[in-house]
């Protein structure tokens, strides 16, 4: 039962990756698998669920575990490297043959048809920007990095620098490049923000 699933929802990621939400029809689902539509209706409800499934096991971008209070700023960027090449490799190994392009527009459609996915990356965002700026207020209180900074406009342009690597990627860069291009970014931030010891 779980293999069928599994094996449902990758079908049915290719179509959507290679076709929109709404031109993937419960028909082309049923004859991509081979199944009736009674069948289908039997491991999903609707294109919906289905949907749904499909966003869950391929639009996964997990949090990124570190412990806040004791975490050096330094830590903290060595761990967001780990986290965006983890999760590059599996979002984009699990499906082989699509653009970065097919997966943006994947995530437009995953705004639009998945109820409460904007509300979910939202939380998700504020949550990585709140834990971002607790490891800047630590920093600046064990004098690791100038306290003449604002925190949470700091933790943004963190975070929004992670969330930019499609960029890289769409320009033909390897997974590993981009993640290169993003230590670079991260280490030259580092650099201002570091406090000077005279």
């Amino acid at each position: 039962m779980s293999e069928t699933r599994d094996y449902i929802i990758e079908k049915a990621a290719c179509l959507f990756l290679k076709n929109s939400y709404e031109a993937v029809s419960i028909s082309d689902i049923s004859n991509a698998i081979g199944f009736t539509k009674g069948a289908l209706y039997h491991h999903f409800k609707n294109k919906e669920e289905l949907f749904k499934a499909v966003i869950d096991e391929h639009l996964v971008i997990s949090e990124i575990e570190i412990d806040v209070e004791t975490a050096t700023l330094l830590e903290f960027s060595d761990a967001c490297l780990k986290n965006a090449k983890q999760t590059l490799k599996k979002l984009f190994s699990n499906l082989e043959g699509f653009e970065i392009i097919d997966y943006m527009s994947l995530i437009a459609d995953s705004f639009r048809h998945y109820p409460g996915f904007a509300e979910a990356k939202m939380q998700f965002r504020n949550t990585e920007i709140n834990k971002i700026t607790d490891i800047l207020n630590n920093s600046i209180d064990r004098g690791e990095i100038r306290a003449d900074i604002d925190t949470n406009l700091i933790a943004q342009s963190y975070l929004s620098n992670m969330l930019g690597l499609a960029a890289p990627i769409i320009q033909k860069q390897s997974i590993d490049e981009a993640i290169e291009g993003l230590r670079d970014q991260l280490n030259q931030m580092y650099m201002l923000l570091k406090k000077n010891v005279y």
